[in-house]
């Protein structure tokens, strides 16, 4: 286990996420529809900035993960005549996997991870602003669908069931490492399981929330010590 950076937490900050306002449509995979529910966003990675690392960090990662996903009945999502209840399990979704970021790098530019909505995949190559992308759990879901199968790495969409009746909470959560950066591609997204950290590091986050059905949202920023899961591959 590395030495932690510090105690201290990292304040973060994500253009057009606030308070009371919903997550910007062009940071979405998909949007509300004039006609029916839904439709293709742009899908461009939103510009995120954070305070400079304590003494000791050697590197950020950047997650994004909504704590909203359904974890059963997910054959009911998008589908007419069904409704995915709020008694529905939840589970973690990760949409932007972002590792070995630099540690003089505190901002991404906007659209910098992604500046387009692409189908069958995004590729491992190293982010434009530097670091390393993972693949994520939109590679997984797509699986079986013909017209959206591939492997996704980087930033991809919020894009919440419109038939879901819960509000969807998208974190963008930055780490502030105790480890350097190195060259490395196909980073898969965090384990998930309680206690399975990596390097220690204090961190911060901003919480976006997301709901098309009712199209209405809320945000909130926040900051929080804690320490990250383990990213493998």
């Amino acid at each position: 286990m590395a030495t932690p950076a510090s105690a201290q937490a990292l304040k973060v900050s994500v253009d057009g996420v606030e308070s009371g306002k919903m997550i910007p449509a062009k940071h979405t995979f998909c949007m509300p529809a004039a006609q029916g529910h839904v439709g293709p966003g742009p899908d461009i990675s939103p510009h995120i900035s954070w305070s400079k690392g304590p003494s000791g960090t050697k590197s950020y990662a950047i997650i994004l993960y909504d704590t909203d996903a359904p974890a059963e009945q997910r054959e009911k999502m998008n589908k007419e005549g069904e409704t995915l209840t709020a008694a529905v399990p939840r589970r973690n979704f990760f949409h932007w996997i972002l590792v070995d970021i630099p540690a003089d790098v505190t901002s991404i530019a906007e659209g910098a991870d992604s500046n387009a909505r692409v189908v069958h995949g995004k590729p491992a190559t190293p982010a434009a602003a530097g670091g390393a992308r993972g693949l994520k759990d939109f590679t997984k879901v797509t699986a079986a669908n013909e017209a959206l199968k591939g492997q996704y790495y980087g930033y991809d969409r919020p894009c919440p069931p419109w038939n879901d009746e819960n509000v969807h909470h998208y974190h963008f959560t930055v780490y502030a490492l105790s480890v350097p950066a190195r060259s490395r591609q196909g980073v898969r997204r965090p384990s998930g399981n309680r206690g399975d950290e990596g390097q220690d590091a204090c961190a911060g986050r901003t919480v976006g929330d997301l709901h098309h059905k009712h199209r209405q949202g809320r945000g909130s920023s926040e900051v929080a010590n804690s320490r990250p899961r383990r990213l493998t591959g």
